[in-house]
């Protein structure tokens, strides 16, 4: 099974589970580091405010879900948490959430002379994302884009 198809099973298993608990899945990933697998659940709340407790109850609900479906045959390490304050914008679902709010753009090489930029999001489309940086939009080919994590995020929306 490719990583995309087994990254959706796991996905449509425990997106149910978020939500009937009142979360918004944002994002799941299955990643190796330093030689141990990690099953990352990270949901979120539409006014932000995950805590510990709700990371809980989420973990131990997808954690029962795994053991029955059983859809990872290695060993793994599950993790539930908030997307965090500079959190990650990884779907087109993400960026339209969080237009208008200041945000930094790593670039996989080199483009206009720097690798990092930092601006408000004003659009994106199919091909680029369109940052106010100093006044000025500059459009970054998605192509060239590494990571776009929010700079300056507030939980009561004010910035």
């Amino acid at each position: 099974m490719n990583g995309d198809v087994f990254l959706q099973r796991i996905t449509d298993l425990v997106k149910p589970i978020v939500e009937e608990r009142g979360y918004i899945l944002y994002h799941v990933e299955y990643v190796k580091e330093a030689g141990e697998n990690y099953l990352r659940i990270y949901i979120d709340k539409e006014d932000g405010g995950v805590g510990l407790s709700d990371c809980e109850m989420v973990s131990r609900r997808v954690s029962e879900l795994m053991d029955e479906n059983d859809p990872i045959e290695d060993k793994y390490f599950l993790e539930v948490s908030s997307p965090g304050i500079f959190r990650t914008l990884f779907t087109d679902e993400h960026l339209k959430r969080y237009t208008g709010e200041q945000v930094d753009i790593k670039t996989k090489s080199v483009f206009k002379g720097k690798k990092k930029f930092t601006g408000i999001l004003k659009s994106f489309d199919i091909n680029n994302v369109i940052l106010s940086v100093d006044g000025e939009n500059l459009e970054v080919p998605r192509e060239k884009i590494k990571i776009i994590n929010l700079n300056n995020f507030s939980f009561s929306g004010e910035n």
